[in-house]
């Protein structure tokens, strides 16, 4: 696999996060709530998840730094593996207009708060099934924020997607280097079903045989 990227975690950063007291805010209830990946996740209270996850052009700059990084060219093929609002796949289209620029989510309601642009590009599928696309149709798919809410042996079916789908990919999942960052992970998280430090993410991902990119946001 390819050295970790840090695409994502200069936008991560800038979000200040109270840990703790998510932890003791009735936790339980609140997954409950979020991995219905309905309105209370994207828009409700802060405490089921984004507490309204309206777009703020902050998604460009990553949408910039993935061109920049996979030099990918006016006519690209690019697939977002749990893209949710869709966000920075609008960036890529709006820097890319004759890109084809796909994704899919299971949350009916972030598809259809999308940005205009992009919607017709959008559907709904769960990235556990099959991807309803040819070998190798794309030249990069990516997924952010999305494979550390799946259970290990679903992890192993998307990641053979994915690099079934595309010449290359990169991921992005949550991790941990140390004791805090692990319990602020496990009191801040709500939909991850998988908790792996780098050292295990890595060892998972080769075992796979995932050989595309990746990156991992920790909570400091």
């Amino acid at each position: 696999m390819s050295p970790l990227l840090n695409l994502v975690t200069p936008l991560h950063r800038q979000t200040k996060r109270d840990c703790l007291a998510r932890m003791v805010d009735n936790k339980v209830e609140a997954m409950l709530v979020s991995k219905q990946y309905g309105r209370d996740y994207w828009d409700g209270d802060r405490r089921y998840g984004y507490g309204g996850y309206r777009y703020d052009g902050r998604w460009k700059g990553v949408a910039q730094r993935l061109i920049e990084t996979y030099n990918l060219g006016p006519d690209a093929r690019i697939l977002d593996v749990g893209c949710g609002k869709a966000h920075l796949l609008y960036e890529l289209q709006q820097l890319l207009p004759q890109a084809e620029c796909r994704g899919f989510d299971i949350s009916e309601h972030g598809l259809a708060d999308a940005p205009e642009p992009i919607r017709p590009f959008l559907f709904k599928h769960d990235a556990r099934q099959p991807f309803p696309f040819p070998d190798g149709h794309f030249d990069l798919v990516i997924s952010l924020g999305t494979l550390h809410n799946l259970r290990i042996f679903q992890l192993e079916r998307a990641l053979k997607e994915m690099s079934r789908v595309a010449r290359r990919q990169y991921l992005m999942v949550e991790s941990y280097r140390n004791e805090q960052e692990l319990f602020n992970l496990q009191c801040w998280a709500l939909t991850a079903e998988s908790f792996f430090d780098e050292e295990e993410w890595i060892w998972l991902l080769g075992h796979f045989g995932y050989e595309g990119d990746y990156e991992f946001i920790f909570f400091e």
